[in-house]
C-alpha cells in the first residue's frame, strides 16, 4: 500500500501590509503546506528598496521550500521587481498593486481611467491611516497640506476585504479629513483569494468573518 505524497512546500514572501489577509486565507483554505514570511510594510515608503529586499528574502528562504512565490504588486518599482524575479526564477501575484488584485485585475483595469481622481484605502490602510498616510505626509503637524497633496482627488474609495463597521468608520473619517467624497466598495480578497484557493490547492475557499483572530506572521 502506497502512502499519499506530501504536497510541495510553498513559501510566500509577502508585503507586511498583506499579512493579515494572507494568513486568513491560509487558515481558511487549510493550507498547512504554505508558509508565510513578510517584509516590513513601510518598504512602500521607499519603493526603490523593495526589489533588493525581496531578492534577499528569496535567497535566504529558497532552501526551506520546494517553491517560492512573491505576494507583491509592482508597487512602484517600475518593472525592476519583475526583472529580478525573472532572474531568480520566482513568480509573483499578477497586478500593479494590491488595489488592483483585491478588486480583481481585470475589473480594476476597466475602471482605472474613470477613477483617475480616486484615492484608495484597503483594510490595512484604513486600520493604519495615521501611520502610513497622515504622519509620513506631515498632516498631523500641517493639516493644511492636505489640499496640496489631495486637491486633485475627488473621492476616497475604501476597498474592503472584510465586513468590519469599525474599519468603515475609520475609512469614512479618513475621507473627511482629506476633504474627499467617500465610497465603500466590498472586494473581499479578490485575485489574492483565488490564488490561494486554486493556485496552491484546488479547494473552495471558506468564508472569513470580520474580527476573526488569525496567527501572527513572522517578519523577515
Amino acid at each position: 500500500m502506497h502512502g499519499t505524497a506530501s504536497p510541495e512546500r510553498i513559501l510566500l514572501i509577502a508585503c507586511g501590509a498583506l499579512a493579515r489577509e494572507v494568513l486568513a486565507l491560509i487558515e481558511a483554505n487549510r493550507l498547512s503546506h504554505v508558509e508565510l514570511r513578510c517584509l516590513p510594510a513601510d518598504l512602500h515608503m521607499t519603493p526603490e528598496a523593495i526589489t533588493g529586499a525581496v531578492r534577499e528574502a528569496i535567497r535566504k528562504y529558497r532552501p526551506r521550500a520546494d517553491r517560492l512565490f512573491v505576494v507583491y504588486g509592482d508597487c512602484g518599482t517600475g518593472g525592476r521587481l519583475d526583472a529580478m524575479l525573472l532572474e531568480e526564477g520566482v513568480e509573483r501575484i499578477a497586478g500593479p498593486h494590491c488595489y488592483s488584485f483585491f478588486t480583481g485585475n481585470e475589473a480594476f483595469a476597466e475602471t482605472a481611467e474613470d477613477e483617475i481622481t480616486t484615492f484608495y484605502l484597503t483594510d490595512f490602510l484604513a486600520r493604519h491611516f495615521d501611520s502610513f498616510v497622515v504622519k509620513p505626509l506631515g498632516l498631523d503637524r500641517w493639516p493644511e497640506l492636505a489640499e496640496s497633496y489631495f486637491g486633485h482627488y475627488e473621492k476616497l474609495v475604501y476597498l474592503a476585504q472584510t465586513d468590519d463597521p469599525e474599519l468603515d468608520r475609520a475609512a469614512a473619517a479618513a475621507a473627511e479629513r482629506l476633504g474627499l467624497g467617500y465610497c465603500r466598495r466590498f472586494t473581499g480578497y479578490g485575485d489574492l483569494g483565488r490564488l490561494l484557493a486554486t493556485g496552491f490547492k484546488p479547494s473552495r475557499p471558506l468564508p472569513i468573518r470580520a474580527g476573526e483572530a488569525v496567527p501572527a506572521a513572522e517578519t523577515v
